[in-house]
């Protein structure tokens, strides 16, 4: 992606609305970066406030989203790559790591956190301390920190009153302008008026593959963008899928879009005492909840084309992504995906653009939209679903601590979200290892038959 030199904001083309061409920033894979909401906002602004006495933030944020143990994101600001938050499943907490680019934009108001290693630089008579281990005395509390020494600062990691400096440096201040939502879409309105066009083109193109056409609405960003780029298309049926395990919030915005056909999964609990718990590396529970129903009802009614929210940045599973594809568990179904190549960035753009609707949960510290107890969920987000909704996360974790008991699985490691692998990755076994907290990688065979949904093509 870019970024306005100018305008201060992030492009999605190579050159701003201003006409002033755009400078690249870096990106991390799945390269799904996305504007931080009022939650995420909140998060960031309370802790650089708490760790560092900084408070204020620019009105635009982004967030890259990385490789990590749990919520793992590079956070972008004022056109450099700012700090990265993480959340940590044990602690249940969040830190945000400050980047040396990121200093002239708060040194003048950073007053906590600070580690002054003035003193041990003169010892050592060395000016060059980057990635350099240096003991010293202070009352922080380990974690993330600003270092000083003798007037230059710099950002480095402090653990049992040893701070490992990531650099040293005397960062000038710098003023940017602070540009809101709107100026953002201003800018990228050029880009977002092709995207919409060639989306709404190859709609139109690809429609009547089969003989009839519809949305699948799931709630979700993706799809809130779909359904209007396929009403632009003249494409106006749609359905959505209720699997029973739906946010209270979810379902009460997809019955005010008076979405017209509403499906219902079978029941959940049945699945369970089958298969077991749903996890990430089995989620036996999108075929039997989301998946059959659809089936069930297109026999019915016959072959058609299906208008999907899917995009290639969301997994590394949709990289190759199609814009046309028979359903691999439905050949009577061709899904469309014409918003394939988007990022979340273009996605939130748009809908703000269009002024369309938009799930509450996203503002609220959601990543996606799913069912509130999803194997695929991150652990951060687990932890607001406690907080909005206490009585369902109560049910879960009963049935999740019989599991537990069952599989001898310690109450630690359950809450680090263990439960959500049949086969955990190498960084939760470090993870466990690295917290001493016991755990076995072999799991017990369920001895009951797997799910068989019949009927299947």
């Amino acid at each position: 992606m870019y970024w306005c030199p100018e305008c201060n904001v992030p492009l999605v083309a190579s050159t701003c609305g201003c006409k002033t061409p755009g400078y690249e920033i870096p990106l991390t894979k799945p390269y799904d970066v996305r504007p931080a909401l009022e939650h995420d906002r909140n998060v960031i602004k309370k802790y650089l406030n708490d760790r560092f006495g900084i408070e204020t933030i620019p009105k635009i944020l982004l967030l890259n989203k990385s490789g990590g143990i749990d919520r793992t994101d590079t956070i972008i600001a004022n056109g450099v790559i700012f700090s990265r938050l993480t959340f940590d499943p044990l602690l249940r907490e969040y830190t945000i790591e400050l980047t040396p680019d990121a200093l002239p934009f708060v040194i003048e108001e950073v007053s906590k956190g600070i580690v002054d290693i003035t003193d041990e630089v003169a010892e050592k008579g060395n000016r060059h301390m980057g990635g350099k281990n240096v003991p010293c005395t202070t009352d922080v509390t380990d974690g993330p920190v600003i270092v000083h020494a003798n007037g230059r600062y710099g950002t480095g990691w402090l653990r049992n009153n040893v701070v490992k400096v990531k650099s040293l440096g005397r960062p000038r201040p710098i003023e940017m302008p602070d540009p809101d939502r709107e100026q953002v879409i201003r800018c990228n309105k050029p880009h977002l008026k092709n995207l919409e066009r060639h989306a709404i083109r190859f709609i139109k193109t690809e429609k009547d593959l089969r003989p009839e056409c519809n949305v699948a609405f799931s709630g979700g960003k993706d799809s809130t963008v779909v359904r209007e780029l396929a009403r632009k298309a003249g494409v106006t049926d749609c359905y959505y899928v209720d699997t029973g395990l739906e946010f209270p919030e979810t379902a009460a915005f997809v019955e005010s879009l008076g979405i017209p056909l509403i499906l219902h999964g079978p029941d959940f609990q049945e699945g369970l005492r089958k298969n077991g718990l749903p996890t990430k590396d089995d989620r036996w529970c999108c075929e039997y909840l989301k998946l059959e129903p659809v089936r069930q009802w297109r026999e019915t009614r016959g072959e058609c084309t299906t208008i999907q929210g899917n995009r290639w940045y969301e997994s590394f599973a949709r990289a190759g992504l199609p814009g046309v594809a028979v359903n691999p568990y439905y050949s009577g179904q061709l899904n469309l995906s014409p918003i394939r190549s988007w990022r979340a960035l273009e996605v939130f753009l748009y809908i703000w653009w269009r002024e369309l609707p938009l799930n509450p949960l996203y503002e609220q510290g959601f990543e996606r939209v799913g069912c509130w107890m999803c194997p695929a969920m991150l652990e951060s987000e687990y932890e607001v679903t406690r907080e909005l909704h206490p009585e369902k996360i109560s049910e879960w974790e009963k049935i999740i601590g019989r599991y537990a008991k069952k599989e001898h699985i310690s109450d630690a490691a359950m809450k680090c979200g263990w439960w959500r692998w049949k086969s955990p990755p190498p960084k939760m076994v470090s993870l466990m290892k690295e917290r001493g907290i016991q755990i076995s990688t072999k799991r017990s065979v369920n001895t009951q038959k797997p799910m068989k949904i019949k009927n299947k093509r």
